[in-house]
């Protein structure tokens, strides 16, 4: 209505009132739904009324209903009127699945055109169901789709080409195929799904291998287990085929040496590098796998990580050079000692261009883009595998497993084993890594971000469903049924989004369930050319479409019939400021009504005894305060008017829920009121706190924390039954204490009905003693017979040990220092002494001593 008078070219100042006006109605509707606490009341259009889950929308022409959007239990309108969409279920196609024993027979059949010892084509001779669509039955074709397609773009003629590529050979492990549905917003729906695990169902089993220098052994063990791994393979399925793929990495630096020597051979008996190729397509004749992996060469690189990324991009997108069969569990089992490079890395080589997900191989098999294009990222990787429904097995050796794990978490239906460090356990590692894969089943779905989609199962307990996608421990023929909850959380902006192709599969499988989801997100009568709609309408007085029961008035005129123009913009501001209680305020009717043509029309409610009254829509009589939720404390005690509670004669308050007489605050044996520790309130009695203690009851009669008559019976109660206390002379006792004689118990307890008191005191001795008392009639004390006391300490005792200690303490101090010292003058007499024995003049003389007199010999006197 507000935004039709913007339209007048009034410029900046009426494009601020629109947007004014636009926040006020955003607020008005905000207000109304809170005060009708009803959501269908507050929706006037019919697509926004059933886009409200139990609403439904009135059509009546002359309808004098409160709002023609209601809760669709109510019977506030004429069936023929009523539009409320109910959810629909149309199961298409039912195939009934493939029992155990009948898959063999079916089969997947091959065309003429299939691989064998020079097969020249691949040949499909039963389409079944992918990611590309739906394939008519004994089709035989050369080429091959190299990518497939999500299942989001499938057209809506998609159920005719369904029911068409279903033939009576195939085996159905999915049950139903095909669902139409028909599903409101914000309304679950319960869809049975019902999986079997074919017997003999077929296999193709690629093996991608790392043939970089450090994988020789593995090779050559690979190559020596070939023909062991077929018949296992062969002992599980009948129908399984076997291809071969190596990889090595990008011809760049810093991948691999670009030296033209090293280009040629980068190591000893190695050949020259490249990024994939494809040895060996899928096909029946297994016995030449083994001679494939002998005379594949291996290669070298230079950095730890391998190309292993573009690998697995081309081993799922190249469908044909690899030969996938439509109808097959598909296992790449993807062989390696090293981590891999990701999206990004190949900026090291000068690529930037990013990874395609398209198939780049020539007719010898070998990567041709593998200079060109980067790495795929993971999320790449998992998509490709979910389209393909492809299970990748990372076969990698015990100092990777961790970040292959971690891999296993990204990647839709993988798992990850250790291999051994020359491949001698793959034979058993597939065969493992296969029993998981086929025994266990998970359902997906590709449903997009407006639709939620749960999952429930028993699996094969048989009890309650539990909310779970997958079940463990399948064997053949063993069928499960899952419940598939699903729930259109929103409309799409887009009216084309309304109409969506939902495919629920199982993980690693290549069947599915389609639902042809149709949202009902919009009304019949909204649409040209349907019953009820019509242009220039006599209800909207010529000036409006007249659509589902209402007015869409043109840009000049608005109201409920469109009698309302706006040709004179100072009036419309001047009926507005009408409907305002001042200037300070810009919500028209209190929030609470719309401003037509400078008058309220106050919003009606759900209740017809609820009403919205007054000029400017400010009052009502359902607002007031609530006791027990009741409104005034329901229609004995008073009556709501404009919002405030108005009570009758012997009630007061604000919500009416107060007697105006103080009886129930009389105590029952007469007295003051509350006792006289505390004030009525409301017919009940709020206790004061004073000096002595905090007073509780219905009428303040107690007062727990008090102390009463404790300290006057204090010292009795402590003569009489400790002997202890200022009376413990007896004939203080027998004089001052006349009035009772306390009774011994081993224990004080309060008993509440005869209004007891409890004291406790310490005397001197600071034991604790406990006595009761009540006055009930005569005074009757009872008293512990035992006091409580702490236990007593040795005081003599504990000053002699602590003396003691301290002796000990010393003495020990003192025989360690005189120990220590006698080891240390032992050890410099002991060095000493070695260093005497060491000396190299003799002990005899002391080489520094001169004697005193000097002896001189005359060399000419020879004694004669």
């Amino acid at each position: 209505m507000i935004l039709g008078r913007t339209r007048i070219n009034l410029g900046a100042l009426l494009l601020g009132f629109c947007l004014l006006a636009a926040i006020t109605l955003a607020a008005v509707a905000q207000k109304a739904g809170k005060l009708t606490q009803n959501p269908c009341g507050a929706k006037d259009k019919c697509h926004t009324c059933i886009q409200t889950e139990s609403c439904a929308w009135c059509m009546q022409p002359d309808f004098k209903g409160q709002s023609r959007c209601f809760q669709h239990t109510s019977n506030v309108c004429p069936e023929e009127f009523v539009w409320n969409p109910d959810t629909s279920e149309q199961i298409l196609l039912n195939k009934n699945l493939t029992l155990a024993g009948t898959a063999s027979a079916a089969g997947i059949g091959m065309g003429a055109g299939g691989y064998g010892a020079g097969g020249a084509g691949y040949g499909a001779g039963s389409a079944g169901y992918g990611g590309a669509g739906y394939g008519i039955s004994g089709s035989s074709s050369s080429s091959y789709h190299s990518s497939s397609s999500s299942s989001s773009s499938m057209s809506s003629s998609y159920g005719s080409e369904y029911s068409a590529g279903w033939s009576s050979s195939e085996i159905v492990q999915i049950k139903p195929q095909s669902v139409k549905l028909k599903l409101r917003i914000n309304q679950k729906h319960d869809l049975k799904v019902s999986y079997t695990q074919a017997e003999g169902y077929p296999v193709d089993l690629y093996y991608l291998m790392d043939l970089s220098k450090s994988m020789e052994d593995d090779k050559e063990k690979l190559s020596a287990l070939g023909d062991k791994l077929s018949e296992t393979m062969k002992s599980i399925t009948s129908n399984f085929r076997l291809g071969f793929g190596s990889f090595v990495d990008k011809v760049l630096m810093p991948y691999v040496s670009t030296i033209p020597k090293k280009l040629e051979h980068p190591c000893d008996n190695c050949k020259a590098p490249y990024g994939y190729r494809n040895h060996m397509p899928l096909n029946n004749n297994t016995e030449s796998f083994s001679n494939e992996v002998k005379d594949a060469a291996v290669s070298g690189n230079l950095d730890a990580p391998e190309g292993g990324f573009d690998a697995i991009m081309q081993a799922i997108a190249c469908r044909q050079q690899v030969g996938w069969r439509e109808q097959a569990r598909r296992l790449l089992v993807f062989s390696t000692d090293a981590g891999f490079h990701y999206a990004g890395d190949g900026k090291l080589g000068g690529v930037i261009a990013p990874n395609d997900g398209e198939c780049h191989l020539n007719p010898q098999g070998m990567y041709t883009h593998s200079t060109v294009q980067d790495y795929p990222s993971i999320s790449q990787i998992n998509q490709k595998v979910k389209e393909n429904a492809i299970n990748i097995i990372f076969a990698v050796t015990r100092n990777q497993i961790s970040v292959y794990e971690k891999l296993v978490g990204h990647i839709q239906g993988s798992s990850a084993a250790v291999l051994s460090n020359d491949s001698s356990n793959v034979v058993d590692l597939v065969k493992e890594e296969y029993a998981k894969i086929s025994s266990s089943v998970e359902m997906k779905d590709n449903a997009t971000g407006d639709v939620k989609i749960t999952y429930f199962s028993s699996c094969l307990g048989g009890g309650p469903e539990l909310q779970t996608s997958k079940c463990d421990n399948l064997t053949v023929g063993q069928q499960v049924s899952f419940t598939a909850q699903i729930q259109v959380l929103k409309c799409p902006e887009d009216p084309r989004d309304w109409n969506q192709y939902i495919q629920i599969y199982p993980v690693g499988i290549n069947e599915s369930m389609l639902i042809h989801l149709e949202m009902l997100c919009a009304c019949p009568c909204e649409q040209p050319g349907s019953t009820g709609y019509e242009k220039h309408s006599r209800h909207c007085n010529n000036f409006g479409t007249f659509m589902c029961g209402i007015c869409d008035c043109d840009e000049h005129h608005f109201g409920n019939s469109c009698e309302c123009s706006v040709s004179d913009m100072n009036s419309t501001i001047n009926n507005d400021a009408s409907c305002r209680a001042d200037n300070t305020t810009t919500t028209d009717c209190s929030g609470r009504g719309n401003c037509v043509c400078g008058s309220c029309e106050c919003f009606k409610r759900t209740n017809p005894d609820e009403v919205v009254s007054g000029k400017l829509c400010e009052c009502d009589n359902f607002s007031c305060e609530r006791n027990k939720n009741q409104l005034c404390s329901g229609p004995d005690n008073g009556i709501c008017d404009c919002g405030r509670c108005i009570c009758k004669p012997g009630w007061t308050g604000t919500s009416c829920a107060c007697k105006a007489s103080n009886d129930t605050c009389m105590p029952p044996g007469g007295g003051e009121i509350c006792s006289g520790h505390g004030t009525c309130e409301c017919g009940v009695c709020k206790c004061t706190v004073n000096d002595q203690g905090r007073y509780s009851g219905r009428h303040c009669e107690k007062c727990p924390t008090c102390s009463g008559r404790c300290q006057e019976l204090k010292d009795c109660v402590q003569c009489q039954m400790y002997h202890t206390g200022v009376l413990k002379n007896v004939d203080d006792c027998a004089r001052n204490c006349t009035a009772f004689t306390p009774v011994g118990v081993d224990k004080v307890v309060i008993d509440e009905h005869k209004d007891e008191q409890m004291c406790t005191f310490f005397d001197e001795d600071d034991c604790k003693f406990m006595f009761k008392y009540s006055e009930q009639g005569d005074l009757i004390v009872h008293a512990q017979e035992e006091k409580e006391c702490p236990p007593k300490v040795f005081m003599l005792g504990i000053v002699l040990g602590v003396i003691a200690a301290i002796v000990l303490v010393g003495l020990a101090i003192l025989l360690l220092w005189k120990l220590l010292t006698t080891i240390h003058d032992r050890r410099e007499f002991a060095r000493f002494e070695k260093e005497r024995m060491n000396a190299k003049w003799d002990t005899g003389e002391n080489p520094i001593y001169k004697q005193a007199t000097s002896t001189f010999k005359n060399p000419m006197y020879a004694g004669k």
